[in-house]
């Protein structure tokens, strides 16, 4: 299995070989990329691949945006959010979860075990203490000084890209994953601990199906990143599917639901980050953000990873 290269050419190209198989956000999204096709290999499903792999960052006692060691709500409570979809109509979510270091696997089982699509709070947590799940003691003492520190000023406001700046007391967001198999099928899975410090209750774009997430069998999947208020707003990634589905190519898609945030929301967005990625049936790709330093990683069927910057409203792609 190839390791992670840095890349500077122009996502959508899907030549045989060539082809991306599995796409996720930001740079660590290629150590997640590489446990999704090691899993691929081994078992041929596309959900164990895309749960596989969101399970990386979630035990990474140094992301402090996703899993167990993410940082606490305004009360010192750390809640998890996380998604699970395949292009047959197969869901599952939760939200809200405390206490529990993969809330990606137990989303998987509310799609497999219940009749619904979406548990949260004590619900969600009530049927993972059923389903066997582990408990896990949350906050981490890094996560708890954190916001003990935070504590002293009170303040909060979403650093542009501070997902790329690992063990920053503000590091928040998500890991979003897509997955295209060669004959064409799709899933996808995203897990976050939300905003650090975000209000007690707040669940962003990354459980909802259609925001954070979209999957569609025969047109593509999208997700997305970022501020989840503002993705939410356009129910963003059902957007991008859309308009894929209409005929945009995968990069065009992301780049129109950009652009219209950019419209509707005016200087609201101005120092605010979201992006999008795009995957169609074809195994083409697209990526396409309001500023720029949105990194995706890239997979190849050969298992070769590539970690590229995004296009942007800004500015065009950068190679780090």
């Amino acid at each position: 299995m190839g390791g992670a290269a840095l890349a500077s050419a122009a996502p959508g190209l899907a030549r045989g070989a060539e082809r991306t198989l599995i796409l996720s956000t930001w740079d660590f999204g290629a150590a997640a990329n590489a446990a999704a096709h090691a899993q691929w290999r081994r078992t041929g499903s596309l959900l164990d691949a895309v749960e596989a792999g969101a399970r990386i960052p979630e035990a990474d006692p140094e992301n402090h945006s996703v899993g167990h060691a993410g940082y606490p709500d305004r009360d010192g409570h750390v809640t998890l959010d996380a998604i699970i979809m395949d292009d047959r109509g197969n869901v599952g979510a939760v939200a809200a979860l405390e206490d529990f270091a993969h809330p990606i696997s137990v989303a998987r089982r509310v799609m497999e075990k219940t009749p619904h699509t979406f548990l949260v709070g004590e619900g969600a947590h009530q049927f993972a203490e059923a389903e066997g799940f582990d408990k896990v003691a949350m906050p981490t003492p890094a996560a708890e000084k954190a916001w003990r520190d935070w504590l002293r000023t009170a303040r909060y406001k979403p650093v542009v890209n501070i997902e790329n700046q690992r063990g920053s007391a503000l590091d928040h967001d998500t890991i979003s994953m897509l997955f295209c198999a060669p004959d064409g099928r799709l899933a996808g899975a995203c897990t976050t601990s939300g905003m650090a410090f975000k209000l007690r209750g707040r669940v962003g774009d990354s459980p909802q199906a259609g925001s954070g997430l979209f999957v569609e069998a025969g047109v593509g999947a999208a997700t997305a990143t970022g501020v989840g208020e503002e993705v939410t707003r356009i129910a963003g990634s059902a957007r991008v599917v859309a308009s894929m589905r209409a005929g945009m190519s995968p990069q065009a898609a992301c780049r129109e639901a950009v652009l219209h945030i950019a419209r509707l929301r005016g200087d609201a967005v101005r120092d605010a980050q979201v992006g999008f990625l795009a995957i169609d049936h074809h195994g083409r790709i697209g990526a396409f953000a309001l500023q720029p330093g949105f990194t995706f990683a890239a997979t190849d069927l050969a298992g070769r990873t590539r970690v590229q910057a995004a296009q942007s409203l800004k500015m065009p792609a950068t190679t780090k």
